[in-house]
């Protein structure tokens, strides 16, 4: 593996050399050496600490849920993820627990119970794992079923009221996005009030079980009123997140991310966010049937594109951290024909294009993609593939495990993540 590894970056350092060359890419230094680093406190994060999570950074999605309350159906063979989790070496655990329009989990125990007994075990091996949790853009009517605890009206110096979220009162008031999901579930407009009231309280219980890190969806969709008020919105969210977290948190600091295509949202030169988050934006190479390739302003590719400014911490950067993520979002009309216009690869969301691909070449992608990031725009960072739903393939969820008794399903990736990691 070791010189699989070797021979594919220098076969690519040549490759990326031409292109610059050719003017097909044009190739930045490799990204600075930094001083790695897991100690953080009191709302801070160095940029060398950040960085040191985000290159060590795997999607374990759901890794913290439990029976009954899994998002995207059965989740086999868990057990062996802990062990596969300390082979790697991993410390930031991507989307580990979230609930997409289940909003009522939150009213039983054993939904955060379970997951805290779960990071527990991980912290008392490696207490500097970072556990991220989602807060996605959705609510329905739902949430209606949740009764608003008194320290959430407190938090927004709102007088207490013995009531339920509302869900209307989370809609957008120009109508946008109502319906969006299906009848009764909307995307939220985080300039309502009581859109704010969820999301704190959401961000509040998973703090409280030991999260560190929360990833909010698509916050630029959130954010849909026209008169810009949704970016001071998320300030004012993201600021009383902050504050719990200075109080509640392991750590004291939380660290807070969205998707966000435009590079990440700024306020007055500072940026909301600690990091940005985005899908790799695969591209197909055309005559070559199934493999593709990361290209600079390729449909909204983020490379390069990221926002500067004074981040939450303190510090100042030209353009902000990022990671890229094998996405899901389903099958195409065209599955295993190829489209340069539309998102997906050869037909399939990315997670699902690449667990379709032959072992050697799932390996060899995951080398060229963390090789050609570092080259093309440091910033960035690849969150290797841990756990994912996937469509259209043989199952319907991703493992990066090596095959075994513990979990037959492993397609075979660990090895190639704990080589890379590595370097």
């Amino acid at each position: 593996m070791k010189k699989l590894i070797k021979n594919i970056g220098v076969i690519l350092a040549v490759l990326l050399s031409a292109c610059s060359k050719s003017g097909e890419v044009t190739v930045t230094q490799t990204r600075p050496h930094f001083e790695r680093n897991y100690i953080f406190s009191n709302g801070n994060i160095p940029r060398n600490v950040l960085d040191s999570y985000l290159s060590r950074s795997i999607l374990q999605a759901e890794y913290l849920n439990s029976e009954g309350f899994y998002n995207d159906g059965p989740y086999p063979y868990k057990a062996d993820d802990f062990r596969m989790l300390k082979e790697v070496g991993a410390k930031f655990i991507g989307r580990a627990i979230y609930s997409w329009d289940i909003p009522e989990a939150f009213a039983n125990p054993a939904f955060l119970g379970n997951a805290k007994a779960r990071a527990e075990e991980v912290h008392a091996y490696d207490p500097e794992v970072i556990f991220q949790a989602c807060l996605f853009e959705i609510v329905s009517t739902k949430v209606e079923q949740l009764q608003i605890p008194t320290w959430v009206f407190e938090a927004f110096d709102l007088p207490a009221e013995n009531r339920n979220f509302d869900y209307d009162q989370m809609l957008s008031t120009e109508g946008k996005f109502v319906d969006h999901w299906r009848v009764g579930a909307s995307v939220p407009d985080i300039s309502n009030v009581e859109t704010q009231l969820f999301f704190y309280y959401m961000a509040a219980e998973y703090i409280n079980i030991g999260i560190e890190a929360l990833h909010f969806g698509q916050v630029e969709l959130m954010a849909m009123n026209s008169d810009g008020s949704g970016v001071e919105a998320w300030h004012t969210v993201l600021n009383k997140v902050r504050d719990y977290a200075l109080i509640h948190a392991r750590r004291g600091t939380v660290l807070c991310d969205g998707h966000m295509g435009s590079g990440g949202l700024v306020r007055d030169g500072k940026l909301l966010f600690d990091f940005v988050s985005f899908p790799m934006r695969i591209k197909e190479i055309m005559g070559d049937p199934q493999k593709g390739e990361l290209k600079k302003f390729h449909l909204d590719a983020l490379y390069g594109r990221t926002k500067g400014g004074i981040t939450p911490s303190g510090w100042s950067c030209d353009r902000a951290p990022y990671i890229v993520e094998l996405d899901n979002f389903g099958i195409s009309e065209h599955p295993g024909t190829p489209n340069l216009n539309d998102h997906f690869v050869w037909g399939f969301d990315e997670i699902s294009w690449f667990t379709n691909q032959p072992e050697a070449y799932r390996n060899e992608f995951l080398v060229y993609a963390d090789d050609w990031i570092e080259r093309v725009d440091p910033n960035g960072f690849i969150q290797m593939p841990g756990s994912r739903v996937t469509s259209g393939t043989s199952g319907n969820r991703y493992r990066a495990n090596a095959t075994s008794d513990a979990c037959p399903i492993g397609m075979g990736q660990e090895q190639v993540i704990k080589e890379i990691w590595a370097q």
